[in-house]
């Protein structure tokens, strides 16, 4: 073996070190992660950056190794005092009083006091004011609460592809896939095990007029019935007459989905039977009448269910045997206008609710008179609007609209459930609302969608530190390079228009301008003078010719047919058909007889 070593070594010596097969130059995972930084995180960077790149303005751009060469002669000309003084052998030893051998225990002065021990009273006395506590300053203190909290929102990317905002979000249990439904009526699907730093979605929906499920892949599993709209009771119908406001699945049988509808009705359904639902929840009114459901919503255990109604009173119903459509809590006017958004806690005794008046009111179902805590100057413009809860229940957050006339952009607010407090604000975008929130368990990772009227985006808010998998595992893969087999040649298609003798004529437009530019060939011909002529030119009268109208006036044509008697103009040809017949009177010239004419009598006539 190791003759076969050094036979290795003595053949590879004989090759440069760049022969063989390079490995490809990888990007650290540190410098892929930097690059998706948020700017706020990256502020203390960009400044020391100026300061140092101010400092080099003065320098001419230089190589690498020329900037390297020019800092070893720099530090070598650092100034010496004492220029004949040279230094020959080891150095020499620090200045300083060196003890001997024998001094070593030997200690001159009195032994200094114990720490922490006085003798004299005196010692406690303090004089002037008292020191300051030690203790951590203010901005550890809010290290260690952001420590505390562990907001992954160090990095962020954004899922791209809608042309309006995003209003509808959706993850996968696992954290793999992610879907994105906006304004654009467009439903976008994204990969997180197949997508690269490019981050394009793997699929495009566009659902059509109905209540559609599809699978995890995109195909269309069933859709669910439609109701009939002339039927007055809605527990009559067999589904929704009109839209659906808000839609969620169990919590725990993965089969069964809950939806609310501006028809006035909260449904439960089963998957397995799209003909027909399994319940009908007819909410409570002041006055009869249909008033729409704004959103619905499931309790952890799958037990109860919370609806909030047009009138902005919230319901909740906990599902027992023989339940029916009257509720068991019932909180009129929680809010003055339409409700967005319910969640509820873990425990079921708390339930979180966001509405279009800007504001988010927590509230204790053990005692529903008055909210616990009411958090404004939160507005919301889009009937989306959600809240979420961390995976620990530490923190729940909500999203902010763009009002016309302010500066704030879209905001991700965090509060405090023990506290009942802000904790932070994050801004999404300068421009565009947020309107749907998520923080997911697995991948503690937050979604945040947002957008206007021209785009719309989700944005992925991570830190390499504590998130897992999901954003990480896209952001740190490079788009595949194209290569010979991916290259396609265009096909050339021959058709008989494609030939010369069927293409169409060209354009003579051009050629039509420039006719109508031209004085003489643009030129409207003159309309015939009726009457006597005038300007060089020769009248004419009843629209005869120029020929015509010089013989009437010379007298070579005369018109004397309307001054004839049509039966003389006939005999007269009487002797020239006799004497030389042409046409009919040769072939019966000897067989026909002679016309004998009746002559008048004038005797008769007279009488």
């Amino acid at each position: 073996m190791e003759d076969e070593a050094e036979i290795y070594d003595g053949i590879r010596a004989q090759f440069p070190l760049a022969f063989g097969k390079r490995q490809k130059s990888q990007t650290s995972l540190e410098a892929i992660h930097n690059s998706t930084r948020r700017s706020t995180a990256g502020a203390a960077a960009s400044t020391a950056s100026n300061s140092t790149n101010k400092t080099n303005e003065a320098l001419p751009s230089l190589s690498s190794s020329s900037k390297a060469w020019l800092d070893s002669l720099r530090n070598s000309k650092s100034p010496n005092p004492n220029p004949n003084d040279s230094v020959i052998g080891p150095p020499r030893p620090p200045p300083g009083p060196v003890p001997d051998e024998d001094d070593e225990d030997v200690m001159v002065g009195p032994p200094p006091p114990p720490p922490g021990s006085g003798e004299d009273d005196d010692n406690d006395v303090m004089i002037g004011p008292p020191r300051p506590p030690v203790g951590p300053s203010s901005d550890s203190e809010e290290d260690e609460e952001e420590n505390r909290y562990r907001i992954p929102i160090s990095n962020e990317i954004v899922l791209k592809g809608h042309t309006k905002i995003v209003s509808a979000l959706a993850i996968d249990h696992s954290g793999s896939r992610v879907l994105s439904g906006s304004f654009d009526y467009t439903v976008r699907m994204f990969d997180f095990q197949g997508m690269n730093s490019r981050l394009q979605s793997f699929r495009q929906l566009e659902p059509f007029e109905g209540h559609q499920i599809y699978d995890r892949d995109g195909l269309t599993l069933g859709e669910f019935v439609k109701g009939d709209m002339y039927i007055r009771d809605l527990k009559n119908t067999k589904g929704h007459i009109s839209g659906l406001t808000c839609g969620e699945w169990h919590p725990k049988t993965k089969e069964t989905i809950l939806t609310s509808s501006e028809d006035g009705s909260l449904r439960i359904w089963d998957v397995n039977d799209f003909k027909s639902q399994k319940q009908v929840i007819k909410p409570k009114l002041a006055r009869p009448g249909r008033i729409p459901v704004t959103t619905c919503a499931w309790d952890r255990e799958g037990k109860c269910i919370a609806g909030g109604i047009g009138d902005g009173s919230i319901q909740i119903w906990t599902l027992k045997p023989g339940w029916g459509s009257r509720p068991d809590i019932y909180i009129e006017k929680s809010h003055s206008d339409d409700i967005t958004g319910l969640k509820f806690s873990s425990d079921g005794r708390t339930l979180l609710s966001r509405s279009f008046d800007g504001s988010l009111k927590i509230w204790d179902l053990r005692q529903i008179k008055a909210p616990l805590k009411v958090f404004d100057d939160l507005p919301n413009n889009y009937a989306q609007t959600n809240i979420a809860f961390s995976p620990d229940e530490q923190l729940f957050l909500t999203g902010t609209s763009v009002e016309k006339e302010s500066t704030v952009g879209g905001l991700l607010c965090f509060y405090d459930c023990s506290k009942l407090e802000l904790v932070q604000r994050v801004g999404i975008s300068p421009c565009c609302s947020v309107v749907q929130c998520a923080w997911h368990p697995r991948l503690n990772q937050i979604f945040a969608t947002s957008g206007d009227k021209s785009q719309g985006g989700t944005h992925v808010l991570y830190d390499p530190t504590l998130s897992e998998r999901g954003a990480l595992v896209c952001v740190a893969r490079a788009p595949r390079k194209k290569s010979v087999d991916d290259f396609e040649a265009p096909l050339v298609i021959h058709n008989p228009h494609a030939l010369p003798l069927f293409r169409d004529q060209p354009s003579r437009k051009r050629q039509r301008e420039k006719i109508l530019k031209d004085p003489v060939k643009s030129h409207k011909p003159e309309l015939p003078i009726t009457g006597p002529g005038h300007g060089g030119r020769v009248g004419s009268t009843k629209g005869s010719l120029l020929t015509q109208y010089l013989l009437k006036q010379g007298g070579m044509i005369k018109e004397t047919w309307m001054e004839e008697d049509p039966r003389e103009a006939i005999l007269k040809y009487a002797d020239v058909a006799a004497k030389d017949p042409k046409f009919i009177a040769p072939a019966y010239a000897e067989t026909q007889p002679e016309p004998v004419f009746a002559k008048s009598d004038s005797e008769d006539e007279e009488k």
